[in-house]
């Protein structure tokens, strides 16, 4: 995984509305990148609310939210009519994104194993450097977390 003090690996990914969206669109500016695993999962829908819920003080702030997960474009589209998500999500349906942030690995669930996304968000400032790093997130109250960091709280 990427580290506090890092470049923030660059990115090119579709929304959820099938426009590529490229982190050098955002140079000078700051973002939250958080990757979740799945669209419509228990977890990803309370942290997926709760980044919807705070986006209006985000923006206030100048700082863009970014939702990213494997799922593809489709699957983002139904998930943000459903969840009135405002800011962006973003198909990374090979992966290829979570591997430059070091955010994909061996999971577990019910005795299986597979490869997936680590719940995990990364905060950016203006140079593109990595200010923040959360590992091993927990949804509820993720948000309100990261707003804090940004607002200075």
């Amino acid at each position: 995984m990427i580290s506090e003090g890092d470049k923030a690996p660059d990115f090119e990914l579709s929304d959820a509305d099938g426009n590529l969206v490229r982190s050098s669109d955002y140079k000078g500016k700051k973002y939250v990148v958080y990757f979740y695993p799945r669209d419509f999962t228990p977890g990803c829908t309370i942290e997926a609310d709760e980044f919807a819920q705070e986006y209006a003080k985000f923006k206030k702030a100048g700082v863009q939210v970014f939702g990213i997960s494997t799922d593809d474009v489709e699957s983002h589209r139904k998930f943000a009519d459903k969840m009135k998500i405002p800011y962006v999500l973003l198909s990374d349906p090979d992966a290829k994104v979570a591997k430059k942030f070091g955010v994909w690995g061996k999971k577990q669930f019910m005795g299986k194993e597979y490869m997936g996304i680590q719940r995990s968000t990364f905060l950016v400032d203006e140079k593109g450097k990595v200010f923040k790093v959360y590992p091993a997130v927990k949804p509820k109250g993720h948000a309100q977390q990261v707003l804090g960091t940004i607002l200075g709280n």
